[in-house]
């Protein structure tokens, strides 16, 4: 027995070795109860009310609003994202209310995170590249079903259009703002998920 210990243990480092450098062997964990919520329409906030979304959860300045979220999980592989034109005010293709898409966009990070850990960095034109597959494994996490679009200039913009503002918190926590249906950002309609 003792002549067989040391090949036992070379096994099972090399073993660990392997799964710890070759993340893609293993299944990926099944998605969090958030992600499988039911679909909704969440309508949008009107100007003078805030609304933030959290994983799971919008909040509302309007007393008793807590819809639920139905989140479409980003895909590995896809087409690229369809342009808006800038200056007009695009209805969005996937017909999903913009909070919806916003959380998307949250679980967009997630799984970038998962499969890099860390989140992308950058402007949002770095940012949008990274995620359509400027990255290692070349992945392409954006899904335009998703209501994920571009703009002319590639940068990744809102149900009005309007860029998003992305503000890295930590290396695997992103807060994502909307400039709402003013298009302006830092004002109370302004969309956020952190």
């Amino acid at each position: 027995m003792k002549r067989w210990l040391p090949a036992i243990i070379i096994i099972c480092v090399g073993i660990g070795l392997a799964w710890h450098f070759f993340p893609s062997s293993r299944s990926p964990a099944p998605a969090p109860p958030e992600l499988r919520a039911a679909r909704s329409s969440i309508p949008p906030a009107k100007v003078g009310e805030t609304a933030s979304v959290s994983p799971g959860k919008v909040e509302s300045s309007r007393e008793g609003y807590k819809p639920s979220i139905n989140v479409l999980p980003p895909a590995n592989s896809g087409a690229g994202v369809p342009p808006v034109t800038p200056g007009v005010s695009p209805s969005d293709p996937s017909g999903l209310p913009p909070a919806t898409v916003l959380e998307n966009m949250h679980a967009t990070f997630r799984q970038y995170d998962s499969m890099f850990d860390g989140n992308p960095v950058g402007t949002n034109l770095e940012i949008t590249r990274a995620l359509d597959g400027e990255n290692p494994k070349q992945a392409k996490f954006l899904r335009p079903e998703a209501g994920m679009r571009t703009n002319q200039k590639g940068e990744l913009v809102d149900t009005w259009g309007t860029p998003y503002f992305f503000h890295q918190l930590s290396g695997h926590e992103m807060e994502i703002r909307s400039a709402g249906p003013d298009k302006i950002m830092w004002t109370a309609d302004d969309l956020v998920t952190k």
